[in-house]
């Protein structure tokens, strides 16, 4: 009988897939080693989360100012994918420069994530790794060299459509279902080739499903939700998606947008609704390939000055009625610097392994990127 590679990973032994500095915080060796994340029985599921590597798959650094730095401060991340302007290859190298250039300026709290070593040493250095990368693939433009020129300046990873139909292929709100072009088979053999992650979290139903298969190593949905739990909604992901995703390595980020997740972000979408999310697609992927990911600013939405009329109101006219969004959008215990805390203390009540509730706080992401990002 064949084994599926989530399968596989459940058979191996924890050192293949955890980085050294856990193991030996596991073991209790050495001081600069990183504290064990798993706690003793006396120790409270708060404690875990303070020396647990928590991974978000997406912030949005729109504005970053004192005030983000001070949510970052309050929010446990070790670490997290940033969206840059994609808007042209101009525009993203600016976007790029200027990331650089802030990470410089603030070494002492910011490391520059071009690999998966860099999130260990932000957590063993109370520092946060910030992953440059892109929601749309327009910057590309009409060159596979500049995919080269982006991962030079720093980009780990890229979404290969927004909702829109771009050079690479159709967005999750198109019309049409074509799926990858050759332009965007050949961009993804590139950046397989460099290193780069292969997003789908916007992708149509059928880019989805080539962008799984035509990338080489396991391609991810950094932030994105169970379509069996919110049905017909484009951005959702189906079972057998999760399930071929997960069959080749990749990691499913739960988006933690009230409106992305359930019908009603103001009253029956809840902190709950969010987890069970979680829970179906850890029974769809396993537990190593399902983590957590915002979709907003780290201090939240309410938090950065969203309102109906700055929010809401242009949504409407950006997104098709199929997007469905609703006011307010968020989770009020998601909305919040410390939103990973609350959903950890869920995982514990609903019966989680400590390990298993590591795995997606930030495990999954640190694994993921060990196999798919260049060292």
């Amino acid at each position: 009988m064949g084994f599926k590679r989530r399968d596989i990973i459940r058979m191996l032994p924890m050192g293949a897939i955890l980085p050294g500095p856990i193991l030996n915080s596991l073991a209790g060796s050495t001081e600069n080693s990183i504290k064990s994340s798993f706690p003793e029985p006396q120790q409270n599921i708060d404690k875990l989360y303070e020396n647990a590597i928590v991974i978000d798959g997406l912030v949005i650094p729109r504005g970053w100012d004192k005030d983000s730095f001070d949510a970052l401060a309050k929010s446990g991340y070790t670490g997290f994918n940033i969206s840059l302007s994609s808007g042209s290859l101009n525009s993203a190298m600016r976007s790029l420069a200027d990331w650089t250039k802030r990470v410089e300026k603030n070494s002492d709290r910011l490391i520059n994530a071009l690999t998966a070593e860099d999130f260990t040493r932000a957590k063993k250095e109370n520092k946060s790794a910030v992953m440059f990368g892109f929601q749309n693939a327009t910057m590309i433009e009409k060159s596979i060299d500049n995919v080269d020129k982006l991962y030079k300046a720093g980009t780990r990873w890229i979404q290969l459509t927004y909702n829109q139909r771009n050079l690479l292929g159709d967005g999750c709100t198109e019309r049409t279902n074509a799926g990858l072009s050759d332009f965007g088979v050949e961009a993804v053999e590139r950046m397989n080739d460099l290193g780069i992650i292969i997003d789908l979290s916007h992708c149509g139903r059928q880019t989805t499903n080539d962008g799984i298969k035509f990338s080489k190593t396991g391609a991810s949905f950094n932030h994105t939700m169970c379509e069996t739990l919110y049905k017909d909604h484009p951005r959702a992901k189906t079972d057998a998606q999760i399930r071929a995703m997960a069959d080749k390595g990749g990691v499913m980020g739960i988006i933690c947008l009230g409106y992305m997740i359930g019908p009603d972000p103001g009253g029956e979408t809840t902190l709950e609704t969010y987890v069970d999310h979680i829970d179906h697609a850890v029974k769809i992927a396993g537990i190593d390939h399902v983590g957590v990911a915002a979709d907003y600013a780290i201090q939240g939405l309410e938090a950065n000055g969203a309102t109906r009329e700055n929010w809401y109101e242009p949504r409407l006219t950006r997104f098709k009625p199929s997007y469905q969004v609703r006011w307010p959008p968020w989770i009020p215990e998601l909305d919040l610097p410390e939103r990973y805390k609350h959903v950890t203390r869920v995982l514990d009540k609903r019966g989680y392994k400590l390990g298993d509730i590591e795995k997606i706080l930030g495990q999954n992401w640190l694994r993921y990127f060990r196999e798919t990002l260049k060292s």
